[in-house]
């Protein structure tokens, strides 16, 4: 991607081209060092869940699938309440902030640009994201790793914030024409702006018609016992 120039003469690397950046101080981290970050300390989350999920329990062990959806809901409390919750505080300075986050979110986005513009929409929806779904993610670890009777509920609850969020982030950049990013770029576009959003929609879905299963199945469990009484 080639650097751009604003009418205030600063280059930078988002589209659209002419946005105005005045502030924008370019990364001096490579973008592996930040890919590497991310995925790596993601990866030390799920692998830290993984292992607290396989031990035996009273009402015995979690299976695959269970165990993966917890990993799922780790991996996603760190993300939310940790990169998305500097985003929520630091969004105003981000474009001239040289902080590992703050680089983190200015090669994000090379793919979003409305990140690096403090964009209304980004901004709310990232807040609520992050001060509610990144504390939701870990209670619910907790509450599946705990046998909690409302883990469902909370998995309920999380994915369908977590889907509605994406829908509206999809939507809204699809009303704005896919204007702040270079649009069919493989990394940009569809690594970033794609794949990265796109598994917040699939994966809440498939937990939202697990939670549905469950929560009816112990439904029909009570019903059924009101009955014989």
């Amino acid at each position: 991607m080639m650097d751009a120039t604003s009418a205030t003469g600063v280059l930078h690397p988002y589209w659209p081209r002419d946005l105005l950046i005045p502030a924008y101080v370019a990364n001096d981290r490579s973008m592996s060092e930040i890919l590497v970050f991310l995925f790596s300390v993601s990866g030390v989350f799920l692998l830290v869940t993984w292992l607290l999920s396989g031990q035996k329990r009273t009402n015995g062990r979690l299976g695959t699938w269970r165990r993966l959806a917890v990993c799922w809901f780790a991996v996603c409390g760190f993300i939310h309440g940790v990169i998305e919750g500097w985003f929520s505080l630091y969004y105003d300075v981000i474009p001239g902030d040289q902080s590992f986050l703050s680089q983190l979110w200015k090669e994000y986005s090379k793919g979003d640009s409305r990140y690096v513009i403090a964009d209304n929409f980004t901004v709310c929806m990232e807040t609520v994201t992050a001060w509610l779904w990144g504390p939701f993610s870990f209670w619910a670890v907790y509450a599946f790793l705990t046998t909690k009777s409302y883990r469902f509920v909370l998995q309920l609850v999380i994915s369908l914030g977590q889907l509605y969020g994406a829908v509206l982030y999809f939507y809204t950049e699809h009303r704005d024409g896919y204007a702040h990013s270079e649009l069919g770029h493989p990394v940009y576009f569809w690594f970033y702006f794609v794949f990265m959003n796109v598994l917040w929609i699939v994966i809440p879905l498939v937990l939202i018609v697990d939670a549905w299963r469950q929560l009816s199945e112990a439904q029909t469990h009570a019903d059924n016992k009101s009955k014989r009484h």
